[in-house]
């Protein structure tokens, strides 16, 4: 997990799992984990794949932004889909939820 945050720091906006324990003011990412699709056989897991929503929250629509985030999953090989795309009227603020597979590598020791 400590990885796809640094990953997504490259946006040089805040980033957290879950939610920030204070307000932030856009443009801001969250993430967390929904649901796994693991890959096993032999009643073993052989790869871990962890399923993530990742949220980005602007003040306005932002597609120079948004690309950014796309491509830095894509640098990374992290398929994505963007989930919904949404202006949240009482926080006056755009989300766009993408989901995405992330499978965290393993170090080689």
């Amino acid at each position: 997990m400590q990885n796809l945050k640094t990953l997504l720091e490259q946006l040089e906006i805040p980033v957290a799992y879950n939610h920030f324990n204070q307000p932030t003011n856009p443009p801001f990412v969250v993430f967390r984990r929904y649901s796994q699709s693991n890959f096993g056989a032999d009643n073993k897991v052989y790869e871990k794949i962890d399923n993530y929503y990742v949220e980005l929250y602007t003040e306005f629509k932002d597609v120079e932004l948004e690309e950014n985030l796309e491509n830095i999953l894509t640098q990374a090989d992290i398929f994505f889909n963007v989930e919904s795309e949404d202006y949240i009227d009482s926080e006056k603020m755009y989300q766009v939820i993408y989901a995405i597979n992330y499978k965290e590598e393993k170090n080689n020791v």
